[in-house]
């Protein structure tokens, strides 16, 4: 792999230098969670970034006269693009500041792109089971049900905002920041704790429990396939996909009349028969969109099962073991305080 030259890439230098030591070589774990350290710090910086934004943005935007905010659609966009539009960009800036490794480029056959996605949907279809699982434990133990923070932000919200938010934005920013630019500095290290350092980032920033079960299996896969190709674009579809299949296509079918009354269905299995009735055509494009979910998650694991001894990883370019590669990755200051500040975050969704 090619490296890129910077004259900031001094950590990188005193690594991989070839220059005889005016003394001892210092100790690869030093070296290496020096490293990481510095990378995480900046993923922690954006994310203070990121939280002192959220809690400023709209005491100042309300404050702008010809601005208002009272729809659903007008607080999920307000909400949503300042960490797009802002938040985000800062946190590329920083992290380009590290240098990286440039991945050798491999192409994905149409086919190949298909298995994918139906992998990566039955992974998020069963992680998602599991988080749900374990924050109606939660609830359980508390006395209160936990807030599904996915359906409280985009209840109420309209298709086009939707689209243009979770499947425009966020796949192409998230793709960059917790695929492109982290792999990129640490897939030297190897493609494991790249692929974990991956998943793991990209889990908690999405800072509540119902997301992150998904999201750190869904990142973990994505994360496969961008050091197995080398290309982002394939990732950031895929993501398009998920979140379409995941919010848009949610809210238009909650838009049928049909949804609402099937929602407040009371078990009288009689009264099912004149709603089919009058709503034929709204009652098959369900059972239609629900053969397609189930058909995707069964043809997920079939993939899944035929090609799970085909995930290989590579080592890195370092003598470190194991055990103390995953020491400086993940109990240097950096990813810790990173960690903590997203577990609070999720904590409190709990407890609230």
């Amino acid at each position: 792999m090619k490296k890129n030259i910077s004259p900031l890439s001094s950590i990188q230098e005193t690594e991989n230098s070839t220059q005889e030591p005016s003394s001892s070589p210092e100790n690869p774990e030093k070296i290496a969670r020096r490293y990481f350290r510095s990378l995480s710090l900046r993923y922690f910086t954006g994310t203070l970034f990121v939280l002192v934004l959220s809690l400023l943005w709209f005491p100042l935007i309300t404050r702008i006269p010809f601005i208002r905010i009272e729809t659903a659609d007008a607080v999920f966009l307000y909400s949503s693009l300042p960490l797009y539009l802002i938040a985000m960009p800062f946190m590329i800036f920083l992290i380009q500041r590290i240098p990286a490794v440039s991945l050798p480029k491999h192409s994905m056959t149409f086919f190949q792109w298909i298995q994918a996605f139906f992998m990566c949907y039955s992974m998020m279809y069963l992680s998602n089971l599991a988080g749900l699982f374990c924050t109606w434990l939660i609830g359980l133990l508390k006395g209160s049900g936990v807030e599904n923070s996915i359906l409280t932000m985009i209840d109420g919200v309209s298709p086009l905002p939707a689209f243009f938010v979770t499947v425009l934005c966020a796949p192409v920013f998230e793709e960059l920041i917790f695929r492109k630019l982290l792999i990129d500095r640490t897939v030297k290290y190897g493609e494991g704790i790249s692929i974990l350092f991956s998943a793991l980032f990209f889990g908690l920033f999405h800072g509540n429990l119902n997301q992150f079960a998904y999201a750190f299996t869904l990142g973990a896969f994505f994360a496969f396939i961008y050091v197995k190709t080398g290309k982002i674009l394939y990732t950031v579809f895929l993501h398009m996909v998920v979140n379409f299949l995941g919010s848009v296509a949610g809210i238009l079918l909650s838009g049928l009349p049909v949804y609402k009354e099937l929602s407040d269905f009371s078990g009288n299995i009689a009264s099912l028969l004149p709603l089919f009735q009058s709503h034929t055509g709204e009652f098959l494009i369900l059972g239609l969109y629900s053969l397609m979910i189930f058909t995707f998650f069964v043809t997920g694991i079939i993939c899944l099962a035929v090609n799970a001894r085909k995930m290989n990883l590579k080592a890195g370019e370092t003598s470190l073991s194991k055990s103390a590669l995953f020491r400086a990755a993940l109990l240097n200051i950096g990813t810790i305080l990173f960690s903590l500040s997203w577990i609070i975050q999720i904590i409190l969704q709990l407890l609230l």
